[in-house]
């Protein structure tokens, strides 16, 4: 690993170990980004220094901005949801502009975690499908517990619809889910 990407992983880790919220012991965001950089290792394994970046950045500091400060309902979630990725690229990539990255790779990296053509760019898309991964991993079973049938079977046809086919085809190979669930996978 070459010391520029050290520096921003580091950072990265730095600013989510103050996440005063705990996930089995540990500051919620920072596992989160350790799984999301795991997940990444194993499903691209060739990633770029950039997409290994943005997969660790990809909540660094989502304690700040609370869902609670935005309106109740869709437009508020979207809201808040595309606030916080101006956040994370914005305080990632000034990471990366002091770990002495390049102008283009800063934007690039940028672009990755708003999140700016996904279905378009390879990266974006990449980047999407570990974040599918990591939730339906580690994430989607806590938040069933929580939801109706109607509601599960929404998330998972929105998750499904935001991934790669290569992605798709992949959670069905890995992942037992029922047939309802698992429907929403194929192509």
């Amino acid at each position: 690993m070459n010391a520029n990407l050290a520096q921003v992983l580091q950072a990265i880790d730095t600013a989510n170990a103050e996440d005063p919220n705990l996930e089995d012991g540990q500051p919620t965001e920072l596992l989160y980004g350790r799984r999301m950089s795991d997940e990444l290792t194993r499903l691209f394994p060739d990633a770029s220094d950039l997409l290994q970046i943005a997969a660790r950045g990809q909540h660094v500091e989502r304690w700040k901005l609370k869902r609670k400060s935005y309106p109740e309902g869709r437009v508020g979630y979207l809201t808040w949801r595309k606030d916080q990725g101006r956040h994370h690229a914005d305080v990632v990539t000034a990471m990366m502009q002091d770990a002495g990255f390049d102008a283009s790779d800063v934007e690039v990296t940028g672009q990755m975690l708003r999140k700016e053509g996904l279905k378009r760019n390879a990266n974006v898309q990449a980047l999407e499908d570990v974040i599918c991964f990591v939730f339906i991993k580690w994430y989607f079973a806590p938040f069933a517990a929580k939801h109706s049938p109607e509601r599960i079977q929404d998330i998972v046809e929105k998750t499904a619809r935001k991934m790669s086919s290569e992605g798709r085809a992949r959670v069905l190979q890995e992942f037992d889910l029922p047939n309802e669930l698992a429907e929403a996978f194929t192509d």
